[in-house]
């Protein structure tokens, strides 16, 4: 989520912005930050908590809106962060195969540095809530207080297990996108379908994750149809006519009970109406991707994206754990909480995103050196063996992937306070280079 490649490190001056608009698709940028924004929204709108004669009450005011169902096929913003993730890992993918030489491993190259650059942020992350769960028990919290606030604190989580499989698999679905780009997407598409159909006929959710791999890389290759200029290609009558499609298939979809209208519902695990909600939402970029650069060469949104966008990830992951953490001293100083759902409430959500950003932002600041990419290669050295690069895979995906099958507890959180930083350090690590070893 982050956007360190080709933006400059100062304040943007006009040669930048010219520079930078020469050389990158900014839309991008904007478009992962405003996904990244649009989370942060939906989860502080999704809690209201009230502090009256009664006790503490936690409500979910957004979902108790007549129209919050219909708003999810909107607002549900993952599958194109997925589209936009395949753009960029497109991009990435052509250059680090340029680099790597006849000498070098790009597909090592590539998840070694990919995945230590979505999970050194998280080294943090976990150490903090092991510590925290663990004092939390030590000191008696209620079982079922404190299983509630771990599993709000742990829900967005799903998204390193995701994207982190989806960045492993690139080198390979690239090269299919080459081979055969339609068949591709045909086939997991009915591969999507399929593993649904025996997740509802068996009853079975835990099924539903192997949809992890067909729903998620699904909308990344869209995203390598982008880079390619499909879309750009494309009429934009023909656009339009596609996402009216989209959108007109998952009427019937969500209407005969096997898949719920409110597309939050189908994200964990994935199910196959978010892969036509990518393809509805690929193209309605492509229709406003003029605009949107435009507004991209102005100074203003180009430094608010630089601001926020280089810290999505840390962002994104500490955004709750920070939300609960600043409610719990609202009412350690026993200031007012406006009644959840109110007029007053909804008048303060501007602010209270205003503010959590913020604080994010400051704790991104004070984690900055876990936010490094790793150092490239140099002309002898090369990564890790394919073994060890699997087996930091399993320590670092790993943990996430537990939280979305058993929740957050103590428990995983102290595995993955070990495990990602384990798998970080061996994804850190180089070898000698195939012509090196070989003298």
């Amino acid at each position: 989520m982050s956007t360190h490649q080709g933006l400059p490190e100062q304040a943007p001056t006009a040669a930048d912005v010219r520079g930078i608009i020469a050389k990158r698709d900014l839309v991008v940028d904007l478009i992962r930050t405003a996904c990244v924004v649009l989370v942060v929204f939906v989860h502080i709108t999704m809690v209201g908590v009230a502090a009256d004669e009664g006790g503490l009450r936690v409500t979910s005011p957004l979902q108790e809106l007549p129209w919050y169902v219909a708003a999810t096929w909107i607002g549900q913003v993952m599958p194109l962060f997925f589209v936009v993730g395949g753009f960029a890992s497109a991009v990435g993918w052509r250059s680090t195969v340029a680099r790597s030489g006849a000498d070098g491993s790009p597909a090592r190259d590539w998840v070694a540095t990919r995945l230590v650059r979505l999970y050194r942020p998280a080294v943090p992350l976990f150490v903090v809530l092991a510590l925290g769960l663990g004092v939390a028990t030590a000191v008696g919290t209620p079982p079922e207080l404190l299983a509630e606030v771990a599993f709000g604190i742990g829900s967005p989580l799903w998204f390193l297990a995701a994207y982190g499989i989806t960045q492993c698999c690139v080198p390979f679905m690239v090269r299919l996108h080459e081979r055969a780009p339609w068949r591709t997407l045909g086939v997991l598409l009915l591969l999507a379908g399929a593993v649904d159909a025996v997740r509802l006929a068996t009853g079975t959710a835990e099924v539903g994750l192997l949809n992890l791999g067909p729903v998620w890389l699904f909308a990344q290759q869209l995203g390598f149809l982008w880079a390619d200029g499909w879309f750009a290609r494309r009429p934009k009558v023909l656009l339009l006519a596609v996402a009216a499609a989209a959108y007109a298939l998952l009427v019937p979809m969500t209407s005969i009970g096997l898949w719920a209208p409110d597309m939050l519902q189908d994200l964990n695990p994935p199910m196959l109406p978010l892969a036509f909600l990518a393809i509805a939402q690929a193209c309605l970029v492509q229709l406003v991707h003029a605009p949107l650069t435009r507004l991209m060469r102005t100074r203003a949104a180009l430094g608010t994206v630089f601001v926020l966008g280089r810290d999505g990830m840390t962002i994104y992951l500490w955004h709750l754990p920070l939300f609960i953490a600043l409610n719990g001293v609202a009412l350690l100083l026993g200031a007012p909480f406006p009644e959840p759902g109110s007029g007053v409430w909804w008048a303060t959500r501007p602010v209270a995103l205003v503010v959590l950003l913020a604080v994010s932002l400051g704790i991104a600041r004070a984690l900055r050196w876990f936010d490094r990419p790793l150092p490239r290669l140099v002309p002898t050295t090369d990564r890790p063996a394919w073994p060890v690069v699997a087996v930091a895979a399993v320590c670092t995906i790993g943990p996430a992937f537990l939280v979305m099958q058993a929740h957050l507890s103590f428990g995983v959180a102290v595995v993955g306070a070990v495990g990602v930083p384990i798998g970080v350090w061996l994804l850190s690590r180089t070898a000698p280079a195939r012509s090196v070893r070989q003298i």
